[in-house]
């Protein structure tokens, strides 16, 4: 068996904080040049309407992906995550076929049920079902996908041999990862999905709920080998004792931590290069598929030492 190898993607910055607005163009770029940096992937956040006041302006996430995913060749493209209920899952269906089909399958989804109940009420979703309305846009995803003709009764969706041609460019259908903290969340990853991701956990926190995830598959009768983990971690690089309240306020002001989840400040990765590199030796130890770095304020500075300095050493472990 070949030994196991994390692989390592970047968070873009598609949301600002207003009265900044996003630039469509330079995010392009931005994914341009992540491949050009040797990323294995780049990753996008997804809302339609964030925050209030504060309001966090967004460029629509699939829309950038598929402008990524004509300027690259080799780069995947996630999300992390897509709000599914809050999409219709016909129309989602035929977007994300199409993405894998431009990008020649190089589509990875990262997906949740939301925790935003202001988005919900204004797109007209009813918040509180969300989870049922995961469980079915799911279903209905794969199936339109692996399936020549769907027929099925999904309220409000009702399909008599529906046909959704042409599939995903990748077979059977693109990875799907669900994201989210609790033991229902968990268990979907574990028995409806290809897996798990996370967002802004420590190593410890990590491998404590990943445990659990594979618990759950082995218990729904699934082999828990055959999923994928990944982590999304904040990182800054220099002197921690001037890098450290940096990064602390950044996250502070720019993002947000339930209180019930494991998700936590704590997880930052902070200091020199070395350091920084100890410290994300522990994440590698838990058996993470993939590490998705949030470089602190998307700083070229910032992404230029993990691509040019931290990358060769975790990639020599």
């Amino acid at each position: 068996m070949a030994p196991h190898q994390t692989q390592y993607g970047i968070a873009m910055r598609n949301f600002q904080t207003f009265p900044s607005l996003p630039d469509a163009q330079k995010l392009i770029e931005y994914g341009v040049r992540m491949e050009q940096l040797g990323f294995e992937s780049v990753w996008v956040w997804d809302h339609i309407l964030l925050g209030v006041d504060p309001h966090f302006p967004i460029i629509d996430a699939l829309s950038l992906l598929t402008a990524v995913a004509a300027r690259t060749s080799k780069i995947k493209l996630g999300t992390g995550v897509l709000v599914l209920p809050l999409r219709n899952p016909l129309i989602l269906a035929k977007q994300l076929s199409s993405m894998d089909q431009i990008s020649q399958g190089r589509l990875v989804l990262g997906m949740a049920s939301g925790w935003y109940k202001h988005e919900f009420n204004a797109v007209g979703i009813d918040f509180h079902k969300r989870g049922k309305i995961m469980d079915q846009n799911l279903e209905i995803l794969n199936r339109l996908w692996t399936e020549d003709q769907v027929t099925g009764s999904y309220p409000p969706h009702e399909m008599k041999r529906a046909v959704m041609f042409p599939h995903p460019y990748q077979k059977p259908r693109p990875t799907i990862l669900i994201g989210g903290y609790v033991d229902s969340v968990l268990k979907r990853a574990a028995l409806h999905s290809d897996g798990w991701l996370t967002y802004f956990y420590t190593a410890q926190s990590f491998a404590e709920d990943w445990a659990k995830v594979r618990r759950f598959a082995e218990e729904g009768g699934k082999d828990p080998d055959t999923l994928i983990s990944s982590n999304q971690v904040p990182i800054i690089i220099g002197e921690r004792s001037k890098a450290e309240p940096e990064m602390l306020e950044w996250l502070n002001t720019e993002w947000d931590f339930a209180s019930w989840s494991k998700s936590s400040r704590d997880s930052a990765i902070i200091g020199t290069v070395d350091e920084c590199v100890e410290q994300l030796q522990a994440h590698v130890a838990t058996g993470v598929d993939r590490i998705i770095f949030v470089p602190y304020r998307y700083r070229d500075d910032q992404i230029d030492l993990i691509a040019e300095e931290i990358l060769p050493k975790l990639k020599a472990l």
